[in-house]
C-alpha cells in the first residue's frame, strides 16, 4: 500500500478500495479515514482494513457526498463507532443517502450527463447515515492532536473539501484528478470556475503532494503548471 509520512511522523496510507481511492491518516492513537468508496467495494474496504490490523477509526471524514466517496459511510460508522465530518452542505444528502451526479466538463461526460443522468441518479443511492461534525470554512483538528486542517475547496461539487495534513499533503478529493499525466482536471464538475480557484486554495497552503480520490498522487508542479495556465479562464 501506498504510504506517505509528514515531519510530524504521521502516515498517510492509501487503501486500495477499487473505485475510490480511500486513505487512512494515522499519527498512532487517533486513527482518521478519509472517504468509503462504493457500496459494491464495501467488502474489499474492510478486508484492507483488517490486513492493517485496524481495530478503531475515530474519525470518518468524507471529501463530499457522492456515492463513490460515502456509500459505507454507515458501515464504517457503526463497526468502528467513527464520527463523521461533512461540509454542511452535503448533511442532507448524506442523511437521506440520495445521489447527485454532477455535471460533465468535457464532450462526452456532459452528453453523458444529460442523456442518462436524471434517469438512471437513483441507482447510485446508498445507505442514509447520521453525521457528527459539520465543517463550513475552515476546520481545524489541533485538539485531537493533529496538525490537520480541513478547507472548503468548491467546484465538483458544492460541499467539497480537502484535508491539509501537516502543509504537506492535501487529501483533494475530486477537486483534482490523478489519471492523466499532464491534466489534474476531473470529468465532472458543478461549477469550473469554482473548481479552478479551489486549486489556487490548495497551493496556498505550501502542499508539495496531493492526493486524489482518482488515480495517482500529483506534485506541486503540475499543480501549479495547470492552475497558472486554467485561472486565465477566471
Amino acid at each position: 500500500m501506498n504510504t506517505w509520512v509528514t515531519k510530524n511522523n504521521y502516515k498517510v496510507i492509501q487503501v486500495p478500495s477499487g473505485r475510490c481511492n480511500v486513505y487512512l491518516l494515522t499519527n498512532g492513537k487517533t486513527n482518521i479515514l478519509i472517504d468509503t468508496s462504493t457500496k459494491s467495494n464495501q467488502k474489499k474496504l474492510l478486508h484492507r482494513l483488517n490486513d492493517l490490523k485496524i481495530q478503531k477509526i475515530d474519525y470518518l471524514i468524507l471529501t463530499h457526498v457522492h456515492f463513490d466517496h460515502a456509500a459505507n459511510a454507515a458501515a464504517i460508522k457503526e463497526k468502528f463507532g467513527s464520527q463523521i465530518i461533512i461540509h454542511s452542505t452535503g448533511s442532507h444528502l448524506l442523511k437521506t443517502g440520495k445521489a447527485i451526479l454532477p455535471r460533465g466538463t468535457n464532450f462526452i461526460t456532459k452528453n453523458l450527463v444529460q442523456t442518462i443522468g436524471d434517469k438512471t441518479a437513483h441507482k447510485f443511492n446508498f445507505p442514509a447515515c447520521e453525521y457528527d461534525i459539520t465543517v463550513d470554512g475552515y476546520f481545524n483538528l489541533e485538539e485531537i492532536g493533529y496538525n490537520l486542517s480541513i478547507i472548503h475547496t468548491p467546484g465538483h461539487s458544492p460541499d467539497s473539501i480537502s484535508i491539509i495534513v501537516d502543509n504537506e499533503i492535501a487529501i483533494a478529493g475530486d477537486a483534482l484528478f490523478g489519471i492523466f499525466p499532464k491534466s489534474i482536471f476531473p470529468p465532472f464538475a458543478d461549477i469550473i470556475q469554482d473548481l479552478i480557484a479551489s486549486w489556487g486554495k490548495l497551493l496556498e497552503t505550501g502542499c508539495s503532494i496531493f492526493l486524489p480520490s482518482h488515480g495517482l498522487a500529483r506534485d506541486r508542479k503540475i499543480v501549479e503548471k495547470i492552475y497558472n495556465k486554467s485561472r486565465l479562464m477566471l
